[in-house]
């Protein structure tokens, strides 16, 4: 699968990513390691090399997973992980990227969002500024690649976008599958006709 541009950074990402909010188990029933791990893997041998996941699901569950079904070709994926709502202090930002890099068993992030904006689920008040001077400083430090925001109204975007660039391209959509789908034929049927 060709992959494009992420916005303005450097970050190429395929158009279809693989969401993994289901890996962390919990709010889901029937859900196997070993079974979310195949269906990774799947996803990436039907060339969706971007990978999508969140500190939040599963407490970090999700992201162990998707290091234990990539590690092996971590040079050729995209991990996109977020920050959740109650971790948007300078230093908390700091301390979940650390996490989710450990976690991940990766010394960088491809793409590092904020999940959701602050006074989401009742967390507390952070005025965006802190939030984004962590971000900048992760991204200088070269640990995460490019900045995104996730569930975000666009007047939040425009006031996290003053205090640096979020890279992103308004045109630019990606379909994203998650886990159960890459399981069935019918899914694998589909990624493999249009990209062969």
């Amino acid at each position: 699968m060709e992959k494009r541009r992420l916005g303005t950074s450097d970050v190429q990402i395929t158009p279809i990513l693989m969401g993994t909010w289901q890996a962390g188990k919990r709010m889901w029933t029937g859900i196997e390691d070993a079974d979310s791990i195949k269906a990774i893997r799947t996803a990436y041998e039907t060339s969706i090399t971007t990978i999508d996941t969140a500190e939040v699901y599963g407490e970090g569950h999700s992201e162990r997973i998707v290091a234990a079904a990539l590690a092996d070709v971590r040079d050729k994926v995209e991990y996109a992980t977020k920050v959740f709502a109650n971790h948007l202090k300078y230093n908390l930002v700091i301390e979940a990227c650390e996490n989710s890099l450990k976690k991940l068993g990766t010394d960088y992030i491809d793409l590092y969002q904020i999940h959701w904006a602050s006074g989401a689920f009742n967390s507390e008040i952070v005025p965006i500024q802190e939030t984004m001077r962590a971000l900048n400083g992760l991204k200088t430090q070269g640990k995460i690649q490019a900045i995104g925001v996730s569930n975000f109204s666009r007047v939040q975007l425009e006031a996290a976008s003053q205090y640096g660039r979020i890279d992103i391209n308004p045109r630019f959509r990606a379909n994203r599958c998650d886990m159960p789908l890459a399981l069935s034929s019918a899914y694998r049927t589909y990624c493999h006709r249009p990209f062969r």
